[in-house]
């Protein structure tokens, strides 16, 4: 078995058999655990030879990588058709961050949908405006409209569809094709889909990036995230992220491997219990809305079909009325639902979310509260019978 030379085989069989080079497992199954930070040399001259050679999967130093590292990087490349390598980072908003370090500089401008997650929000408005980078929000649903908004300092274009908390879905292609008109960086946090569910180097986008805290790792006890690249952005990127110091540990990657061997079936699991909870809320008299976009009331939904192969386990819905009391009410009656931060692991979560809080662009109005659900790999009837008893909670509690 070798990895990077599976490209012609189909996403199952990419997880399976990516990054399982012989030389990296030595014929064991799962790539070993590569611990090291000094690499030994036989002699002076050697040693400053590798100092002028490309590290690229060579050994020469621990932050440069083991095949523990260099295992995992491929095999989510490799999921990417045309893409040329990926950068693994300690968690998701450093690799959002190094990837908007890498091609942004002082006097750009950055395009942020008004969707997107707030970490990456709080990066563009904190840390890039002081170091003169400036940031314009858009409406995510904005499609080729985008136009509109580029100016003269325009250097790259994010997306993060389906939008955090929200659920809108943006027109990729067609945002892709006015930065490419205009020569214009695209970057895409492709965590909610995963490349399983949308190939993002595929449809044009530069910098794909994951939270691979999520589905990639799905056990939740792993923080880690990655960038994945063209061949035009590649050393770019490769050379921003060393000089910031970024790297990944053998153990965290070495479990970034086992999670992404089953991420597939995983994913198709999470995505169809999702859709059953959601199309059952949606009979709910207590649910306004719900924030699924394969759902017809989500914005965006016939692109989603469009686009994408499928859905994920993560949506919202809008309470039919109600206030923070009883949504907290609601949320505290579950009992097959964590209430934490994250996603995309194998339990389920219930946190509740107030985009108006943060939306500077676009309004966010809605009939009552909203809650965002992360379904997990339990059965499903129970955790539909789990909501239906929360919400019998809240009708009848004082």
């Amino acid at each position: 078995m070798s990895g990077g030379n599976n490209k012609h085989y189909r996403d199952a069989t990419r997880l399976v058999t990516g990054g399982r080079r012989p030389e990296w497992t030595q014929r064991i199954v799962n790539p070993p655990v590569w611990r090291a930070s000094t690499i030994l040399y036989d002699n002076v001259a050697q040693l400053r030879d590798s100092a002028t050679r490309d590290t690229h999967h060579r050994l020469f130093y621990g932050r440069k990588g083991t095949p523990t590292q260099w295992a995992l990087a491929e095999a989510l490349t490799d999921l990417e058709p045309g893409a040329e390598a990926t950068f693994l980072y300690p968690s998701g908003v450093a690799a959002i961050s190094a990837a908007l370090l890498a091609v942004l500089s002082p006097g750009d401008e950055l395009l942020l949908p008004d969707s997107v997650y707030d970490p990456t929000r709080g990066f563009a408005t904190g840390f890039l405006k002081r170091f003169g980078i400036t940031t314009r929000f858009y409406d995510p649903t904005v499609g080729a409209g985008i136009a509109d908004l580029i100016s003269d300092t325009t250097r790259a274009i994010f997306m993060e569809s389906p939008g955090s908390l929200t659920f809108e879905v943006q027109d990729i292609p067609a945002i892709v094709a006015v930065a490419k008109e205009h020569g214009l960086v695209t970057l895409l946090d492709n965590t909610w889909a995963t490349p399983l569910l949308f190939p993002a180097i595929e449809k044009g986008i530069d910098l794909t990036i994951l939270a691979c805290t999520k589905y990639v790792v799905g056990h939740s006890d792993v923080m880690m995230g990655s960038v994945t690249a063209t061949p035009e952005l590649w050393q770019t990127l490769r050379s921003t992220s060393f000089a910031l110091g970024q790297t990944v540990s053998p153990d965290d990657a070495w479990l970034g491997s086992r999670g992404l061997r089953t991420m597939g079936v995983r994913l198709a699991q999470h995505g169809k219990s999702a859709l059953t909870i959601a199309q059952w809320l949606q009979s709910r008299p207590e649910v306004a809305r719900v924030l699924h976009p394969a759902l017809d009331t989500c914005p965006g939904s016939d692109i989603f079909h469009r686009d994408f192969k499928g859905a994920s386990g993560l949506f919202g819905f809008v309470f039919n009325g109600g206030d923070e009391e009883s949504r907290a009410a609601f949320i505290d009656a579950l009992d097959l639902f964590g209430i934490g931060y994250s996603w995309g692991g194998f339990e389920s979560l219930a946190t509740p979310v107030d985009p108006q809080r943060i939306r500077t662009a676009t309004r966010w109005e809605a009939e009552g509260p909203a809650v965002r659900l992360q379904i997990g790999l339990e059965d499903t009837d129970d955790l539909i019978a789990d909501l239906e008893q929360a919400l019998a909670c809240i009708r009848t509690r004082p």
